[in-house]
C-alpha cells in the first residue's frame, strides 16, 4: 500500500481496547465477501476491482475488508486483528490506518476497554 494512503495514524488505542462490527458494519462485511465470492476464479486483476469497486463508495481502501471479515467472528482486540493480517502480510499501521477509517465510517465500534486487575 503506497504510504501516502495510509497516513501514520495519530490515535492510539488504550490497552485492552477491542472492536466490533457495527451493524452497518456488517452489511459492509457481507457486501465485500459478496463481491470477493462474484469474481472468485476469475483471477486477480478481476478480484481486486471487486474490492476497489466495494471500497470506494464506503471512502474506504479495499484492504479494510480484511479487517472487517476478521471481526465478523467476533470482537477482537488490535493485537489479535495484527497477528491475523500479517498471516497475509498486512503489517501493524495498516491495520490501524484500516480501524481509523473503519471507526470513523461507522463500521466498527469500540467496546469498553478491558481494565488489567491491580
Amino acid at each position: 500500500m503506497p504510504e501516502s494512503a495510509n497516513p501514520r495514524s495519530e490515535r492510539r488505542w488504550p490497552r485492552g481496547q477491542r472492536f466490533r462490527l457495527s451493524e452497518r458494519g456488517g452489511e459492509a462485511e457481507a457486501a465485500c465477501r459478496m463481491a470477493v465470492q462474484e469474481v472468485r476464479g476469475t483471477g486477480r486483476e478481476s478480484l481486486e476491482a471487486a474490492q476497489r469497486r466495494w471500497a470506494e463508495p464506503l471512502g474506504l481502501e479495499p484492504c479494510d475488508g480484511l479487517i472487517l471479515a476478521e471481526l465478523r467472528a467476533g470482537p477482537r482486540s488490535l493485537p489479535q486483528l495484527v497477528r491475523a493480517a500479517d498471516a497475509c502480510g498486512t503489517t501493524d499501521a495498516e491495520v490501524r490506518g484500516s480501524l481509523e477509517r473503519l471507526v470513523g465510517a461507522g463500521l466498527v465500534e469500540l467496546l469498553p476497554a478491558v481494565r488489567q486487575a491491580a
